[in-house]
């Protein structure tokens, strides 16, 4: 039996208008020539084109034991499962087993440097634990241990989720916003019991039955309706397939405890009861189980459909602490439940109460039947860790707020979910049947999508007093947009606790911005708001020790805050730098408002965002201390590698710097502001000279410009600027910033040391390499791999014609988490090349959707005699003509 994400994720970009790649050859792709790069073929494994190396190939060899979804390939396909995804067998054992990084992991040479943060962190920690009795924002002390378990995650955007591990156990619960439970709950399962008589018991093995069990999401944007990618349900389908001569009535049953048991259960009050709704000649059937616990309380269902051909009966109520004696001889009995009627007692504390829903049928002999299962929780009014204001969630708007949904919200999952099934396969397609895409590709695409729904999301209503008056009259746009896009939130990492964290946001809007474009453009209004304002409470930040204000006006924010406090009321959790002064910040807004503007072609999106633009890049403006065009960094960690010291011009900021400048000239343009567009067309023609001058040796730029050992280091992220240039139409003949042949070198010489001079070229992409192919340890962060930095490279290699090398690149991050250290849907933001992973669950590697971008702006490119009918929603450059906004 497979496991998979089973394609429940959509886009607003049509499928019409999505171009595949290398249509005119499906077997391979072939970029253009760029520089002085070649031509490359990346390949499917049945393509006959593939005549490079075993080592050197893009395509999976079945004989290499780290590779899932070849080695338990068997005859029995499944019903119904689509032939790529990510498969695994339910007895695999993963044999590498790998820690948390902890303080014991740091080199001493690394601890002596960050004594001071140490222990500044240890007092705050004890402060935030014993005396607020909180969660830390980032718990060094507590990390989550490795779980090699999970599966994908069941619920729609912003309404909580609840994971599956791949043995169908329900096993990571975030149903309050942003706050995590890692329990496996024993009493919730679904499970078959299939007899020719009843009661018999262990025939399963004789018989010639084949069961295939799928769930389904209503995630989705534009090619679902607006209300069903908000909604908080799952679907379970068994199909079941009798291959014998004998009929058989067949039964499964779902049972689910009403809370996770523990603390949970603790204040008591819980209570189940039965329901059935019957709508547009549709009916359900199941138990609604209250969980009316403080302060977000909520009622779970458990339903099934009611058909012609089935039976569906329950258990109120049984103890999920005990055998299931009762539970068991009830169903054995006759394949039925008892189904009594009223509701439970309310428990006491202490006390957990479980129930259970059944769907029986007969089954003829070599026939099929259908029994469809739904979960839905709705827990409409949250509340976050401060408890100071009310909020609520999307799906509200079409299921009410006072929290009686829960039927409803079933009947509608149970009646719609084959349409989403083949809208959302409509999307996936043309990416899926592009036989000159790799196998792995397309599972990484799509299914690290699974943290948009399960990164602590929350999509919430805004209400209309909660907006500034004050600010009507510079973003005209703002109140329309929040009003009916609502307001989008997830997590930096679920370790790292933090909503839209903007440097690492940065990587990952790449899948919003392409997938749900509505939500990336709220999520760019609340940033300006919060950019405008300012928090002048003083704290002590950990690395430094000095005392600063939380927040000041006219700079890009770290985050939107806490879920453990109140997030967008009180800004930048953050507390171990000072981002204020941070090189990065201020430069990714404006580089993302315009990558915005230019793939959705909302003008009036641009214009709200300029005046703000020009105020971050004014503040950004001192940190070029000598006035050469170029900006310095601190000689600290102040941009997104915050473990990682940077000194004077850099090529990380430095690039983002340039690029940025780059961006402003065209806004200027598109603005009117031909004074501005003077301005800062100066500013970058100065600012290329010194750049070159200072970074560029001849085979890459420089990590900075110290005179450390490190400032010799690759850096894998130095062409980051460039990526996102190119990203925007832009970066290339009359908007070129960055020298091509530099550009292409840099690349080259990332990929020789970075890639393939380190652990084999099996792992993608070390952040930091000395020039002589020794990974750079000067920090604690110059010797990991960042998977969504290694995705980000691979856009960038694609966008330069480096292809093959890019695939190559970027399959190694895949092969690495999915497949050889068992953290599927818990992709991390690290790992090193041995014995350590970083901060699971990470929000940057959706930054996959970049090389996805690039290789549709390549193949439109070669397209590109401009036709209508192949419009792909991109643009050659920024006059290109707007496109019609994408909806949501």
């Amino acid at each position: 039996m497979g496991t998979q994400d089973p394609g429940n994720m959509g886009t607003c970009v049509p499928a019409s208008e999505q171009i595949g790649c290398a249509k005119e050859d499906p077997q391979v792709y072939c970029p253009q020539e760029t520089g002085n790069t070649r031509d490359v073929q990346v390949t499917d494994c049945k393509s006959p084109a593939d005549n490079r190396p075993q080592k050197e190939t893009g395509c999976f060899n079945p004989e290499d034991s780290g590779q899932l979804m070849a080695s338990y390939e068997g005859k029995a396909m499944g019903y119904q499962v689509p032939p790529f995804g990510w498969r695994i067998c339910l007895a695999h054992e993963f044999t590498e087993k790998r820690k948390p990084f902890q303080a014991n992991n740091v080199s001493l040479s690394n601890m002596i440097k960050h004594i001071g943060m140490g222990l500044r962190y240890l007092q705050w920690w004890y402060r935030k634990t014993q005396v607020e009795k909180k969660t830390p924002f980032i718990d060094m002390i507590n990390s989550v241990p490795l779980r090699q378990i999970y599966g994908c995650p069941l619920g729609g955007i912003g309404g909580g989720t609840i994971t599956r591990g791949w043995r169908g156990q329900f096993c990571r619960w975030q149903l309050n916003p942003g706050m995590y439970q890692h329990r496996t709950v024993i009493t919730d399962q679904d499970l078959p019991l299939l007899e020719t008589a009843w009661p018999v018991k262990g025939r399963l093995e004789s018989m010639s039955i084949t069961l295939a069990s799928q769930n389904h999401r209503p995630i989705g944007s534009g090619l679902l309706c607006p209300l069903d990618s908000s909604l908080p349900v799952g679907v379970f389908v068994w199909d079941v397939e009798n291959e014998g001569d004998e009929a058989l009535d067949v039964s499964i049953m779902f049972s689910m405890r009403n809370g996770l048991g523990g603390g949970d259960d603790a204040p008591g009050g819980l209570w189940n009861e039965p329901f059935h709704l019957e709508r547009d000649a549709e009916t359900v059937q199941g138990l609604l189980l209250h969980h009316p616990t403080l302060p977000n309380p909520y009622t779970m269902a458990v339903a099934a459909r009611v058909t012609a051909d089935t039976t569906v009966t329950h258990i109120t109520a049984f103890d999920p602490d005990g055998t299931g004696q009762q539970v068991w001889q009830d169903l054995l009995q006759d394949g039925q439940l008892d189904s009594p009627a009223g509701q439970s007692t309310p428990t006491q504390k202490g006390v957990g109460v479980a129930g259970a829903v059944c769907v029986s049928s007969k089954l003829r002999p070599r026939g099929q039947c259908r029994l469809e299962f739904s979960l839905a929780w709705d827990m409409p009014r949250i509340m976050f860790g401060a408890k100071g204001q009310v909020h609520y969630r999307r799906y509200t708007r079409f299921f009410g707020q006072d929290g009686d949904a829960a039927p409803a919200l079933s009947h509608y999952a149970l009646c719609r979910y084959t349409e989403w099934e083949e809208r959302i396969s409509a999307w996936q397609s043309p990416v899926l049947d592009d036989r000159s895409l790799p196998a792995w590709y397309k599972s990484a695409l799509f299914n690290e999508l699974y943290f948009l729904a399960d990164g602590g999301t929350v999509w919430l209503e805004v209400r209309e007093d909660s907006l500034p008056q004050e600010l009507d009259g510079n973003m005209c746009h703002l109140r329309p947009t929040l009003r009916d896009y609502g307001r989008f939130g997830y997590l930096e990492g679920q370790e790292y606790r933090m909503y839209n964290t903007y440097d690492v946001h940065f990587y990952a809007s790449f899948a919003l911005i392409m997938l749900w474009p509505k939500l990336e453009l709220s999520l760019q209004y609340d940033m300006a708001l919060a950019t405008l304002r300012e928090d002048l409470t003083r704290r002590r930040y950990l690395m430094s020790g000095v005392m600063a204000p939380v927040k000041r006006r006219n700079v890009i924010p770290h985050d939107i805050g806490d879920p453990d406090d109140e997030p967008w009321l009180r800004v930048n959790a953050y507390l171990i730098h000072d981002t204020a002064d941070w090189k990065d910040l201020n430069l990714k807004f404006v580089l993302q408002v315009y990558r915005d503007y230019y793939l959705t072609g909302d003008q009036n999106f641009l214009k709200d965002m300029w005046p703000v633009c020009l105020a971050v890049m004014e503040s950004e403006m001192k940190f070029d201390k000598d006035h050469d065009g170029l900006i310095e960094n601190g000689g600290y960690a102040d941009q997104t590698y915050d473990g990682w010291v940077t000194t004077g011009p850099s090529a990380y900021c430095g690039g983002l710097w340039l690029a940025a400048v780059a961006v402003m000239v065209q806004m200027a343009a598109v603005c009117g502001a031909q004074d501005i567009q003077d301005k800062f067309s100066s500013i970058l023609s100065r600012g290329q000279e010194a750049y070159e001058r200072l970074l560029w040796n001849g085979r890459y730029y420089n990590y900075d410009s110290s005179s450390q050992p490190q400032s010799r280091s690759v850096m894998s992220d130095q062409c980051a600027g460039q990526w996102f240039l190119k990203a925007c139409g832009l970066g290339e003949g009359d908007t070129e910033v960055f020298p091509t042949p530099h550009v292409v070198r840099a690349l080259q010489t990332i990929f020789e040391l970075n890639v393939q001079a380190f652990a084999g070229g099996a792992m993608g992409a070390v952040n930091g390499m000395q020039p002589h192919g020794v990974p750079d340890k000067s920090s604690v962060q110059s010797d990991e791999v960042w998977v969504g930095v290694v995705y980000g490279l691979a856009a960038t290699m694609i966008q330069e014609g480096l292809t093959w090398e890019g695939f190559q690149t970027a399959e190694g991050c895949y092969r690495t988490v999915w497949e050889r250290l068992g953290l599927a849907f818990q992709t991390p933001e690290a790992y090193c090349q041995q014995r350590v992973f970083r901060s699971l669950a990470y929000m940057r590697p959706l930054s996959i959707w970049a090389m996805q971008l690039a290789l549709q702006q390549q193949q439109h490119k070669k397209a590109s005699r401009p036709k209508v009918e192949q419009d792909t929603g991109l643009r050659t450059g920024p006059m290109f003509g707007p496109k019609e906004a994408m909806q949501t």
